[in-house]
């Protein structure tokens, strides 16, 4: 057999977001869950966020944001060999949401799957997209976070009410002579399973009126602070371990990229790492809530364009969510 031949390396080309219309500030929400906007900005920094419309789609804003990647990279739609999604949030168990967003942006009929790993997808997929192009797979690969957590999430739950939103982002990765995406730290500790976690199996809900928002659907759940003590501390060591396999110091870091699960989190994260301070963090958590596989793309993105990373900077990416999943690389601003 001939065994394929890939790039050297490979890189991130050009990053893309998408933000629904509809901002949700956290006076809508305070009165089902008995709180108030103080309390909700003290617990978890978010002041407002994004909830889709029924026309905003989990396909349509994919689609958004692809094409927004596309374009920023200089890559036609044919040029894409595989789109990889990460999603929660696409409610057909099958077919996979990557096929229509694949044929939807105009590529030759690409390979297209979507993958389960919560607010680690996106990283998740920039690990499998960077293998791909390298292994000679793919010369191009369209890597896709997107969620519609706002069908997912009880609006009369004190501990997740304020937390999730809507959105998607979205990332061309392609060939490199330089390196540009990292070597990959990820994993899962599966003995922490429930701390964040889908309540209801669907089964449990066939046959009733399912609402958004409602009550009545497979809602998410989550034990905060457990997560915040797990995350603020592990993802620590792992964030350090990915500088370690990129071959860099700590010191060499420009932008500090964390999962937008909570702002104290983010802190926790950045102390924990003993982060030089002028490493610019992005706090993306604060406009537009916690968007799981979406919110690195979009935290990113946001940096990006508010001029706080420039092309050429060494990025940490690092994200955890349900599962427990995570992951972490360091890559090169686009």
């Amino acid at each position: 057999m001939t065994a394929l031949t890939g790039a050297p390396h490979a890189r991130i080309l050009g990053l893309g977001a998408y933000r629904p219309a509809r901002v949700v500030s956290n006076s809508e929400l305070v009165a089902a869950i008995d709180s108030s906007d103080e309390w909700i900005q003290q617990r978890s920094g978010i002041r407002q966020r994004r909830f889709a419309s029924p026309e905003e789609t989990v396909q349509a804003m994919g689609v958004a944001a692809s094409r927004q990647a596309l374009e920023r990279a200089g890559i036609a739609p044919e040029q894409i060999d595989c789109v990889v999604v990460a999603t929660i949030s696409h409610l057909l168990q099958t077919p996979a949401v990557a096929t229509a967003i694949a044929h939807e942006i105009g590529t030759q009929q690409a390979a297209a799957f979507d993958i389960s790993a919560a607010c680690a997808g996106f990283c998740h997929g920039i690990a499998l997209a960077s293998d791909l192009v390298r292994g000679g797979t793919a010369s191009h690969v369209l890597v896709v976070g997107v969620e519609r957590l706002s069908d997912l999430t009880d609006l009369e739950d004190r501990g997740t009410a304020f937390i999730f939103a809507d959105g998607a982002g979205a990332a061309v990765v392609g060939p490199s002579n330089t390196p540009g995406i990292g070597p990959v730290v990820w994993g899962s500790d599966g003995e922490q399973f429930d701390l964040i976690r889908q309540r209801e199996d669907w089964r449990d809900v066939v046959g009733t009126a399912l609402t958004p928002g409602s009550g009545v659907m497979p809602h998410l759940t989550m034990q905060g602070s457990a997560v915040f003590r797990w995350a603020s501390f592990t993802m620590a060591k792992m964030a350090q371990q990915a500088i370690d396999r990129a071959g860099i110091s700590i010191d060499d870091l420009d932008v500090f990229v964390p999962h937008q699960a909570n702002m104290r989190i983010i802190d926790a994260m950045a102390r924990a790492m003993k982060l030089p301070e002028r490493v610019r963090i992005a706090r993306d958590v604060a406009e537009q809530g916690n968007t799981s596989a979406a919110s690195v793309p979009m935290a990113l993105a946001r940096m990006i364009e508010e001029g706080e990373a420039r092309s050429g900077d060494l990025a940490l990416l690092i994200a955890f969510g349900a599962g427990l999943t995570y992951a972490a690389q360091v890559v090169v601003v686009p």
